[in-house]
């Protein structure tokens, strides 16, 4: 018997991914879709190191984001800029 029977709002599985850059820092990597159709981003935050600006990169709406491997995701997070704040 089920514990709520609210609906959940958390992601299902595929949508978010923990993977280690070259120099061994953990990333914690989103895929995000849009609202308009053809609007897609993986979001990469830092996880063992808070000091580490935010990354983003644009990304296929179509992606299979569980099957990408983490090889991908560190070229990806090697090329996204760092987000930060717009002056």
């Amino acid at each position: 018997m089920p514990l709520s029977t609210t609906p959940s709002s958390r992601r299902g599985s595929g949508g978010e991914r923990v993977f280690s850059d070259d120099r061994g820092t953990l990333w914690n990597a989103t895929f995000s879709k849009g609202v308009a159709i053809g609007d897609a981003a993986v979001v990469f935050a830092c996880v063992s190191d808070a000091r580490q600006s935010g990354r983003a990169i644009a990304a296929d709406p179509d992606l299979i984001f569980a099957d990408i491997p983490d090889d991908t995701l560190r070229e990806w997070l090697n090329n996204a800029p760092k987000i930060g704040r717009l002056t």
